[in-house]
């Protein structure tokens, strides 16, 4: 295995712009280009710019495109209308959480998976293995794109300043074809950071003229550059998961308490779909009784719990911690955690969180943290 990072299309470009890089998932990213608290409050209050080429893009076709996606993935993808998207997952037989997803529907036959980028692989050879008897065709596309981000209540406006594409009647969880600054494009109303926002999909050499396109258009809103720091905090308030650590391969969807994104009637085969019986009984454990629930956090004191750090009650360990950081919008730290159901209700009292030795006090609170006013 090469230890050589791999470079988005835009690299030079945050070099250019001060950025400093980070290996993620072997790809040299952006981790914040100024302060990461700037950048935090410009998507929640203005707008910011990503760059998600990491993110790794997977085309199924073919007349069988659909029953494979629903034999292979645990939603219903049948259901998708066209040019819309759907949140869902793969899971493997035992109904461990491989990876989450987005698949769009891009036309009668095309879907789109868009993967995390650490399991991008993983993902492609799960599903490709997974084809086999269908009459359906799965292609690796992470090269073929490049994914800019705009993020922030002031996003819309940018967009429609450099695109005549409908976007009024783009509703969340929705894409449609269009071109941005001169530039063909996926426009997808889509995002990870708790706000209005849209991620765009375009050829790679198109990326530079796109970026810097909407960074003019941006300015006068104030738009800025963020990075992947501001990203984590950003979907953290808004109570979504990150691969790796509220979503592992040792979950099932109904630990995660994302039961919701499984459909057990999707095809007339009632045991049609990788991870199916793991699930049905996963489903019934869930309801008799949860062994833990994902809860949020809020610190009463300054120190920041991490992932791996116990949250505790009298001395005992009843849950752990999956992510951990100060909060920009609440001025507090907050953080996800699995915790054992008699502790998880929001309000519970005496839940602390052991850092290095110390039990430091936290509020349990019912997820996300934030939620924007629509």
């Amino acid at each position: 295995m090469s230890h050589t990072s791999r470079h988005t299309a835009l690299d030079a470009l945050h070099r250019s712009l001060g950025a400093t890089m980070t290996d993620f998932a072997g790809w040299d990213m952006p981790l914040r280009y100024g302060s990461e608290r700037d950048e935090h409050n410009a998507v929640r209050t203005r707008a910011g710019l990503f760059d998600l080429s990491h993110m790794g893009e997977i085309t199924v076709t073919g007349p069988q495109a659909v029953d494979l996606l629903n034999f292979a993935l645990v939603g219903n993808i049948g259901s998708v209308g066209a040019g819309r998207a759907r949140y869902t997952m793969i899971c493997q037989a035992d109904g461990g959480i491989l990876d989450d997803l987005i698949v769009y529907r891009l036309g009668e036959t095309e879907y789109m998976i868009v993967a995390n980028a650490g399991n991008a692989q993983i993902v492609l050879d799960a599903v490709t293995e997974r084809a086999a008897g269908f009459d359906a065709e799965v292609r690796d596309d992470r090269d073929a794109y490049a994914l800019i981000a705009v993020q922030g209540p002031e996003s819309p406006g940018i967009l429609k300043s450099v695109t005549d594409a409908d976007l009024d009647g783009l509703k969340y969880y929705a894409g449609l074809p269009g071109t941005v600054a001169g530039v063909p494009a996926l426009i997808a109303r889509t995002g990870y950071t708790g706000e209005d926002g849209f991620e765009l999909f375009v050829a790679p050499e198109h990326a530079e003229k796109l970026w810097q396109a909407l960074t003019e258009a941006g300015a006068p809103a104030g738009l800025i550059p963020c990075g992947l720091s501001c990203r984590d905090t950003l979907r953290l308030e808004a109570g979504m998961p990150l691969y790796g650590h509220e979503l592992t391969t040792a979950l099932t969807p109904f630990d995660a308490g994302l039961g919701r994104v499984v459909k057990f009637d999707k095809t007339s085969h009632a045991d049609d779909f990788v991870g199916a019986d793991a699930l049905r009984a996963a489903a019934e454990r869930a309801e008799a009784a949860p062994p833990r629930k994902l809860v949020g956090l809020i610190a009463e004191g300054r120190r920041v719990p991490r992932a791996g750090m116990s949250v505790v009650v009298d001395g005992q360990v009843v849950g752990e911690v999956t992510s951990g950081a100060p909060s920009p919008t609440l001025g507090k730290p907050i953080a996800m955690a699995y915790v054992d159901a008699a502790h998880a209700a929001p309000g519970t009292a005496g839940v602390g969180v052991d850092i290095r030795g110390t039990h430091e006090p936290y509020e349990v609170v019912a997820l996300p943290f934030y939620k924007r006013q629509k």
